[in-house]
């Protein structure tokens, strides 16, 4: 995942953690988690799917964000 992406997504639109996540449906702890990808933490499909919905997202930048593989 590319945590940056999506932290652009939000404040191209004007959100905030705390908003995300509740948007969600899901503890702001949870978010950070699965930002961070700790612990195996992973957005689930139907959490992609909101915000996909929510930043307007293309498939394209969808896959940038998800999707995308780890280079070290």
């Amino acid at each position: 995942m590319n945590k940056n992406m999506l932290e652009a997504e939000m404040k191209l639109n004007g959100d905030t953690g705390r908003e995300l996540a509740e948007a969600l449906g899901i503890a702001r702890g949870t978010l950070s988690l699965k930002m961070n990808e700790t612990n195996g933490a992973e957005f689930t499909q139907g959490e992609i799917a909101i915000m996909r919905n929510r930043y307007h997202m293309t498939a394209e930048k969808v896959d940038e964000i998800f999707f995308a593989e780890k280079v070290s």
